[in-house]
């Protein structure tokens, strides 16, 4: 077999169907594509969520509180991740960010209790909970916030 003996499996191709090419070809005068309206027309699109005129979903569904614009975002980080430093290391945003523990520092970093610290480490970060802050202090380390 050799490449142009290449061709289709039999019955998976179809030819295109030639539309507005006379009465006599089943598809002229309005090529399949009803009388007048947009529909008809080249270039209609419905608009993202129309539905036809009735009352559309978005439009349906009560809305309920708000966004606030000021929010700020914390990138966590749990108190037992700290445990991949080495003793006596000053753990800041940039360290997490190298060693992959945090992906982005937009909105600060916020140190978290969740796990167990084993090591005295000096750790700097925008935010700590209060469990975090006695995790740190019990293995001897400390926290500054940034």
């Amino acid at each position: 077999m050799k490449l142009h003996d290449l061709s289709p499996a039999s019955g998976s191709t179809h030819s295109r169907k030639r539309v507005g090419r006379g009465t006599g070809s089943g598809l002229g005068k309005t090529a399949g594509r009803g009388h007048k309206g947009g529909q008809s027309r080249s270039g209609y699109s419905v608009r993202p969520g129309f539905e036809g005129g009735q009352m559309p979903l978005i439009r349906r569904i009560p809305k309920r509180g708000f966004t606030n614009i000021f929010r700020t975002v914390f990138a966590v980080v749990n108190v037992g991740d700290l445990n991949d430093f080495r003793k006596g290391t000053l753990v800041d945003p940039a360290k997490l960010m190298e060693a992959r523990l945090v992906r982005d520092l937009k909105g600060g970093v916020k140190i978290l209790g969740n796990g167990t610290l084993d090591k005295a480490l000096t750790v700097k970060a925008h935010k700590f909970s209060k469990s975090a802050l006695e995790k740190i202090q019990a293995a001897g380390g400390t926290a500054e916030v940034i």
